[in-house]
C-alpha cells in the first residue's frame, strides 16, 4: 500500500460532497414514492441503486483515509461522519423496500411527513457539509445543525404518536406490522440524521 505525504483535502471534500449529494437526491426520491404512489417498483429500484453508489463513495472514503498520512480531518472523525451519513441512506433504501416487499397499496400521511423530514435534514446536511473546506465558515454551520436536531425531535414526537394510533385503529394485525416497520426504518433516518449531526459539531469544535 502507497501512502500520500500530501494531504488530499479537495479529494476528501469532494468525496463528502457527493455523498451529501446522493442522501439529497434520495430524500428526494423517498418523498416523490409517497407523495406520488406510481411507479413503486421503478422508484424503489431507483433508491436502491443509489444506495449502492453512495456504498461505492463511503468505500472510496475508507480507502483515501488508509492512503493518506495527512488527512485533512481527523480520520475518527473522517470514518465517523461517511459512517453515519451512509446511515441515513440505508435506512431510506430500506423504508422504500419495505414499502415494494410488503405491498402496500397507499401511503399515510405519517409516512408522507417523515419522508419529508427526512428530505429536509438531508438538505441542511448537504449545506453544513460544503461548509466544511471553507474553515472559516465552519461556526455558520452550527445553525444547520440545530435545524437538524429540531428536525429530529419533530420525527420522534410523530414516530411515537403515529406507533401508538396504530393500535387505536382498525388495521389489521399484519398492517400494524407492516407500517410499524415502515416507520422505524423512516425514523431512524432521521436518527442517523441528527448523528450526522454529532460528527459535524464536533468536527466545527475542533476545527472552527
Amino acid at each position: 500500500m502507497r501512502f500520500s505525504l500530501i494531504p488530499r483535502n479537495y479529494l476528501f471534500y469532494d468525496l463528502f460532497e457527493e455523498s451529501a449529494r446522493k442522501l439529497v437526491t434520495a430524500a428526494d426520491s423517498l418523498t416523490d414514492l409517497f407523495e406520488h404512489f406510481e411507479n413503486v417498483e421503478m422508484k424503489t429500484n431507483h433508491l436502491k441503486e443509489l444506495e449502492h453508489e453512495a456504498d461505492t463513495v463511503t468505500h472510496e472514503l475508507y480507502r483515501q483515509t488508509n492512503l493518506t498520512f495527512v488527512t485533512p480531518l481527523d480520520r475518527e472523525d473522517i470514518a465517523a461522519l461517511a459512517q453515519r451519513m451512509d446511515d441515513v441512506m440505508d435506512f431510506m433504501e430500506g423504508a422504500a423496500t419495505a414499502v415494494r416487499i410488503y405491498g402496500i397499496e397507499q401511503p399515510t400521511p405519517v409516512a408522507r411527513r417523515l419522508a419529508d423530514l427526512i428530505r429536509l435534514q438531508c438538505l441542511q446536511i448537504e449545506r453544513a457539509v460544503s461548509a466544511l473546506r471553507h474553515p472559516r465558515q465552519l461556526k455558520q454551520v452550527l445553525e444547520q445543525l440545530r435545524e437538524i436536531n429540531r428536525l429530529e425531535n419533530e420525527a420522534d414526537t410523530l414516530f411515537l404518536n403515529a406507533s401508538a394510533d396504530l393500535f387505536r385503529g382498525e388495521m389489521s394485525s399484519v398492517e400494524i406490522i407492516k407500517w410499524r416497520d415502515i416507520y422505524d426504518q423512516l425514523e431512524q433516518a432521521t436518527d442517523s440524521a441528527e448523528h450526522v449531526a454529532h460528527v459535524l459539531e464536533g468536527i466545527v469544535l475542533k476545527h472552527g
